[in-house]
């Protein structure tokens, strides 16, 4: 497989055990210094793959989530790193019931160690997020 191939699936992968809550499975994406930086989008910086793991998911525990990337921009800068941007869309659902739509990108760095690639830098940003409160039944 080659290395963009391997980019797009680590991140697919990314997704996928982020929305499935798949803890174990996520940590396994990032290397041990990754930055997790939403601050672009009223979130936090957060550093340590252990860290970040442990952070997301103590917040998103109760809350049901559904990320999608598309059209990957993903340069390699060398044999063993690589740039990336992913335009995001994602619905988040909260416990009582309101649900915030948005959509933005994610600007990564990706780092290769000992044959695998792992995320070393994710900065979201967002262009729009849309917050809708609960309907009253």
């Amino acid at each position: 497989m080659d290395d963009i191939e391997a980019i797009k699936q680590l991140k697919a992968r990314y997704f996928r055990t982020l929305d499935t809550k798949d803890w174990d499975g996520l940590r396994q994406v990032f290397a041990d210094d990754v930055v997790m930086d939403s601050t672009g989008s009223g979130g936090s910086a957060v550093t340590g793959g252990d860290t970040f793991t442990a952070y997301i998911s103590a917040r998103l525990a109760d809350i049901l989530t559904v990320h999608h990337g598309h059209t990957p921009e993903i340069t390699i800068t060398s044999p063993t790193t690589a740039t990336g941007i992913w335009a995001l869309e994602d619905l988040v659902r909260y416990p009582d019931g309101r649900q915030l739509n948005g959509s933005g990108h994610y600007h990564d760095t990706y780092e290769k160690t000992d044959g695998a690639w792992r995320i070393k830098v994710s900065k979201l940003t967002r262009l729009r997020m849309d917050i809708a409160e609960p309907v009253a039944r």
